[in-house]
């Protein structure tokens, strides 16, 4: 049973939308993430205009004729956007940081996996997939600390946590792709 990547540039993703919006459901909709599925149907509504963004990457893994994945990414802009969890992400790396290592630089938006899919090495190809082709090298994610599955699985794909969260654990985190040329100036954990 293996699984193909196959890599989309264009509007060509949205003939997939249907089981791209299945696949989040499966990965978001349970813990520790508990969206509900209007997530699901916002994230599917928004795929148009993500598809038209400036090197918009994605990718999905089929297994068996089914989809058990998926991972988007395009480069971010400059200015740094204002919206969803960018300010939050601005905030842990203060305003030079923010323009020189993530403006202009791959971010990875969505990355969600099958719960049955999981642990056979899909989210790790689809990450790679994205991500051949970032700018120099610079690729970047945020994803919140309330998943340490998540958090473990990027540091052992190589990416560098650049943002703590505070105390109590909760919030965002900036990782760093295995490529970025910021890695080693971001700073080590309290």
């Amino acid at each position: 049973m293996s699984t193909r990547i196959h890599v989309h540039r264009d509007a060509g993703l949205l003939a997939h939308a249907a089981a791209l919006r299945s696949v989040y459901v499966d990965a978001f909709c349970a813990p520790p993430w508990n969206e509900d599925e209007e997530r699901a149907t916002e994230f599917v509504n928004r795929l148009p205009a993500d598809a038209g963004r400036p090197g918009f990457t994605a990718a999905t893994a089929v297994r068996d004729g089914e989809t058990v994945g998926f991972a988007t990414a395009w480069t971010t802009p400059t200015p740094f956007p204002a919206g969803r969890c960018y300010p939050q992400a601005a905030a842990g790396l203060g305003p030079a940081r923010t323009a020189d290592w993530l403006c202009g630089a791959l971010e990875v938006d969505e990355l969600a996996v099958r719960t049955a899919a999981r642990g056979a090495g899909v989210a790790g190809g689809l990450l790679e997939a994205v991500t051949a082709h970032a700018p120099d090298g610079r690729a970047w994610l945020l994803t919140s600390v309330r998943n340490a599955r998540a958090t473990a699985f990027y540091r052992r794909q190589g990416w560098t946590q650049a943002t703590h969260p505070s105390p109590d654990g909760r919030g965002i985190v900036v990782f760093l792709g295995p490529h970025h040329p910021a890695r080693p100036l971001a700073p080590l954990p309290l």
